[in-house]
């Protein structure tokens, strides 16, 4: 069974906050992303893409939990949740999407993103409308949609 994967969304008007990424493995057998897409060969060609603050929901861990433990470990910031906005997969995980309320702090890079950071594995927080998630490659692409909608509503 795959572990279940928790995201905040935070939102700040137009805007969400994502995690701008770069990554390259050793080989394309052991990257999430060229199976993600099937890509297959020795060598994992590097990804850039984009994706919403979350990570594995922990043992024992509820999803709502799991959410806010991410956001502040990678993002500094701290939140309460409004709601749940969508469920979904993320490579093949299932994945619970929460939107953030009473949002505090200002976003900085931290947690094992700080630490990882490197030319092959890059993490850049960003705020970013919905006319960039193409560029940007949000995945999962299917968030795109709904997250556009979302914005242009003011949540």
């Amino acid at each position: 069974m795959p572990i279940p994967r928790a995201v905040a969304v935070v939102v700040d008007g137009p805007r969400a906050l994502v995690i701008k990424r770069f990554l390259r493995r050793d080989s394309a057998d052991a990257c999430a992303m060229c199976e993600n897409g099937g890509r297959s060969g020795p060598r994992c060609p590097g990804h850039h893409y984009a994706v919403l603050p979350g990570g594995h929901v922990e043992e024992g861990e509820t999803p709502e939990t799991a959410a806010l433990r991410e956001l502040t470990e990678e993002t500094t910031l701290e939140a309460r949740i409004d709601r749940l906005l969508w469920t979904g997969r993320h490579n093949g995980r299932p994945a619970s999407y929460f939107l953030m309320t009473a949002v505090t702090g200002t976003p900085v890079l931290s947690g094992a993103e700080a630490e990882a950071h490197g030319p092959d594995n890059s993490f850049e927080l960003m705020w970013a409308s919905a006319d960039e998630f193409d560029r940007l490659n949000l995945h999962p692409a299917d968030l795109r949609e709904p997250l556009a909608r979302l914005l242009d509503r003011g949540r």
